[in-house]
């Protein structure tokens, strides 16, 4: 007999699939059996048959039993099976290559201290925004949510997103918005859009590693650019741009990924006359301009879209779960991406997209962003203090953003040392991983949202190198 308490906070619907489910598994009801009727389990257990219906249903959704019409629920034939294939787990060594960040940084529980990664906690992220819209959301029309969406993107946020450029001192018309799946599609978009095969791009060195894997599938000549305390070398692009002839370059603006270095105003400016003198466009990744508490400097804004393609995203601002982005450009370029993003998705997510938008006008997401700066401020402070006291030099102390880029120096092997403390469940971000050769380096990304870890110091301080 299945017991249910009606006075647990715990839905019976819950409660009910929870029982089922522990007498399955620990083998009370054996595979193949046939399971009470709706109408009988709900007369047992005093609940209505809704509530039956409804756990019956998420069984099945579980693969923990199945339906047969006219027959009733039973307990699947084929659980034993998939049990018994699943293999037993083994320690994973783990290999710190150019794909590592890809493809194990996002699986939840393979480290214990993320210091590495390149995202915010779940506490620094706007889940009560996201909460309060997606009620609102529930109460719109269905076509809302169930229909594509227009090919650019929702039209009420691309707007909305007119105005934050505006306010960055860009200025272009929502026509001239292109909203993604995430900076990353607009960033795909825009290398499918004007690289081929055998086309050079420049890319910030140290820069953005998960450009590198795309750039290389294409058959696309990388050439990494010097990143300085200001910005881009400009000496190092212009000695580059002569010698080949790039048609991107992608590169950070504010608190740049890994250096959390940001581009001067006077750097801003030479890049765009080197741009206009060789003749290339320039992708700009400005997703980190919302922690930068003045109105930051940017290179769209010199130029006003004419030869730069503006990109950023909610993300690093809202939640990476509704992977909206967006990119801005000159009329003609965003009709060549349109055409790219229709060809390859079609529209983006017309749900994500109003999320978004009820987000930014509901009067809340100015405070978010403040919190949100005083948070990465403080813990800037307190892991590069943490840093510097167990040995390690910073090539930059910023005042925000996510990212510093320290090392004990000297020793370039910090892909060994990654791999050490993986070992321990911490995830480092060796600095190899960043450069377009892969290369070796001394130096290391830290995210400061993830690193204020006492575990991370007491492993570095195990590592710190013996005085000379």
């Amino acid at each position: 007999m299945i017991s249910l308490d009606p006075a647990s906070t715990a839905p019976l619907v819950a409660q009910l699939v929870e029982a089922v489910s522990e007498r399955i598994r620990s083998g009370s009801v054996a595979p193949g059996a046939r399971l009470p009727s709706v109408r009988k389990l709900a007369v047992q257990c005093g609940v209505s048959t809704l509530t039956v219906s409804n756990a019956y249903n998420r069984l099945v959704a579980d693969g923990l039993l199945e339906a047969r019409r006219a027959s009733g629920y039973f307990v699947s034939a084929r659980l034993l099976d998939r049990m018994a294939s699943v293999p037993r787990r083994k320690p994973v060594q783990i290999s710190v290559d150019s794909w590592w960040l890809l493809q194990r940084v996002y699986e939840e529980d393979a480290f214990t201290v993320k210091a590495g990664c390149g995202w915010l906690p779940d506490s620094h992220l706007f889940a009560d925004g996201i909460k309060q819209a997606l009620a609102a959301l529930a109460r719109r029309p269905d076509r809302l949510v169930s229909r594509y969406g227009h090919p650019l993107g929702y039209a009420p946020l691309r707007r909305a997103i007119q105005l934050l450029l505006a306010q960055r001192n860009i200025e272009c018309e929502p026509d001239q918005i292109l909203l993604t799946h995430g900076a990353s599609q607009a960033l795909d978009l825009t290398m499918r859009t004007f690289l081929q095969p055998g086309d050079v791009a420049f890319v910030d060195d140290p820069g953005y590693c998960n450009l590198y894997p795309s750039l290389h599938a294409m058959g696309v000549t990388i050439v990494g650019v010097e990143r300085t305390l200001q910005g881009p070398s400009i000496p190092a692009l212009q000695a580059l741009a002569e010698r080949h002839k790039p048609k991107l370059f992608f590169t950070n603006t504010s608190f740049h990924n890994p250096t959390g270095t940001s581009c001067s105003p006077a750097t801003a400016y030479q890049i765009l006359r080197i741009a206009e003198k060789h003749d290339f466009q320039i992708v700009e990744d400005d997703i980190y301009a919302s922690f930068v508490e003045e109105t930051a400097p940017s290179i769209a804004s010199l130029d006003q879209l004419a030869r730069v393609i503006h990109i950023s995203s909610f993300s690093k601002t809202i939640s990476p779960a509704l992977r909206v982005g967006y990119l801005a450009c000159n009329p003609e370029n965003a009709q060549r991406l349109l055409r790219m993003k229709m060809a390859a998705s079609l529209t983006s997510s017309e749900i994500s997209e109003s999320i978004v938008h009820s987000i930014l006008t509901e009067g809340q997401y100015r405070l978010h962003i403040a919190r949100l700066r005083e948070k990465l401020a403080a813990e800037q402070k307190i892991v590069a203090d943490a840093l510097l006291s167990v040995g390690l030099s910073l090539f930059h102390r910023p005042a925000n953003g996510l990212f510093l880029w320290a090392g004990f120096g000297g020793d370039p092997d910090t892909a060994g040392l990654a791999q050490r403390a993986a070992a321990k469940g911490i995830m480092l971000a060796p600095g190899h991983l960043f450069r377009a050769d892969q290369e070796p380096t001394p130096w290391l990304r830290f995210n400061v949202a993830h690193a204020n870890a006492p575990a991370l110091f007491r492993f570095l301080d195990t590592e710190r190198p013996a005085p000379a």
